[in-house]
């Protein structure tokens, strides 16, 4: 029969062999990483010789002024006002439906063809011509939705002024 374990004495590892372990790992996490150590570092001089480092260190050491500077900035009405635009437009656009959007900014791009083949152009038109035009298809369905968008948006004027009162 075998004698009971009574004692059990814990090993303390060597600082040496700690470090020679850690220093191995190192090296083994270097060489199979080499590439991306190597950009590191050659994106690291970079920011050194441009002065990157130096202007962070010493907004480090002067963090206290730059952080009350900061707040002194962002307590501006002025942006206030770009946050809360900001905050409107995400509001905005995720109000639209992406077929609504894909189809107005189609509009929209020939369009500015159109507009920019015009300008370059020069080409003038008679009252004659452009009321001819008045009866392309095109043209009064982007009258239409011109027409719906003012209606719309005058819409949300009158509710606006109505809630305001």
């Amino acid at each position: 029969m075998a004698r009971a374990i009574r004692q059990i004495s814990k090993q303390a590892p060597n600082v040496e062999e700690e470090q020679a372990q850690a220093a191995a790992d190192l090296m083994r996490q270097l060489t199979e990483n080499k590439d991306a150590v190597i950009a590191g570092i050659q994106v690291m001089k970079g920011l050194n010789d441009m002065g990157i480092f130096d202007a962070l260190r010493g907004m480090l050491d002067n963090r206290t002024e730059v952080g009350a500077i900061a707040m002194q900035q962002l307590n501006q009405p002025a942006t206030h006002n770009v946050i809360k635009a900001g905050m409107f437009g995400i509001q905005f656009l995720s109000t639209l439906q992406l077929g609504q959007l894909e189809t107005v900014m189609n509009g929209v791009g020939l369009g500015m063809k159109r507009l920019s083949k015009t300008g370059q152009e020069g080409e003038k038109q008679s009252i004659w011509k452009m009321r001819r035009r008045l009866r392309s298809p095109e043209i009064r369905a982007a009258m239409t939705a011109m027409v719906d968008f003012m209606e719309g948006m005058g819409e949300a004027f009158l509710h606006n002024k109505k809630h305001n009162e």
